[in-house]
């Protein structure tokens, strides 16, 4: 009976782990997509506040990073709010941003107070005919495809987001479609903060927007044989070329002065490592 009961309680706990990294899953996805909700109607105060406070929170976007908080907040509430809204926080009439969420892997960590998201964005985006002699952006209209390798972690008991990076993986405007897209559709910044009021902290060598089809690299290791994706396969060269003649891997590296105490670390779950070794972050 005693052996029997000591089998039920430890069955109890492994069901109780299992049922809070679930429940941490779906919280996670939920964060993102109500992220991506406010993005769409320009509330970018609302946007900043679904950051994390730590000190290593980041934001990487079109080959730069806006660090911190207040980088955060420069990205947002400074780039994004004074071109797209005139510096409210809400949208206007007749300007278009839906994000559309999509594909989501979340993975958390035993611990509960860290994880990882890859996710698709399809986004479309526009301004109506009728405030086009109003809105900066003229009249246009246009589609952006992306993909997110985001970490997230738990800031007194609420899930935050932590390490954003965005690709932009390709844009197209909508009569040509992507076949046309001039390359460097969207300029990448060349100034930092404050030379650039509206800048990021820094500028980072990996740059990528199409005609470039280089790979997000994964956060995790093939589901079934456990092998994280070679660096040349990640690349992408021209027909008929071989890897080394193409850029660099992209690459899920930290900035300077950041670190993963648990980096070589494995852990399991169902059976299987679910982010890998080199990327964990908790001992």
């Amino acid at each position: 009976m005693g052996s029997e009961l000591a089998e039920l309680k430890e069955q109890v706990s492994l069901l109780r782990k299992e049922l809070s990294r679930v429940s941490d899953e779906a919280e996670v996805r939920k964060v993102h997509f109500k992220y991506g909700y406010y993005l769409d109607k320009c509330l970018y105060n609302e946007v900043v506040d679904m950051y994390a406070d730590h000190p290593d929170t980041y934001v990487e976007f079109l080959g730069s990073r806006y660090r911190g908080k207040e980088g955060v907040k420069r990205l947002y509430n400074g780039r994004f709010q004074q071109a797209f809204v005139n510096g409210r926080n809400g949208p206007v009439r007749g300007f278009l941003l839906d994000h559309i969420m999509m594909q989501d892997i979340v993975d958390v960590d035993p611990s509960g107070t860290h994880a990882w998201c890859r996710m698709r964005a399809l986004m479309q985006a526009g301004t109506h005919m009728s405030v086009k002699d109003i809105h900066p952006r003229g009249h246009v209209q246009w589609w952006e495809g992306g993909l997110y390798e985001n970490e997230y972690i738990k800031e007194n008991g609420v899930w935050k987001l932590f390490r954003y990076r965005y690709f932009p993986f390709w844009h197209a405007e909508y009569e040509k479609g992507w076949s046309l897209t001039k390359e460097n559709y969207v300029p990448w910044p060349t100034k930092t903060y404050p030379e650039d009021p509206l800048g990021p902290d820094e500028i980072i060598e990996q740059k990528m927007l199409w005609p470039d089809t280089r790979v997000v690299p994964f956060h995790y290791p093939h589901p079934v044989t456990g092998k994280q994706t070679a660096d040349d396969d990640l690349r992408a060269p021209l027909f008929g070329k071989d890897a080394s003649t193409a850029e660099a891997p992209l690459t899920l590296a930290l900035p300077e002065g950041q670190s993963r105490p648990g980096a070589g670390k494995t852990w399991v779950n169902e059976g299987s490592v679910r982010v890998l070794p080199d990327l964990v972050q908790n001992t």
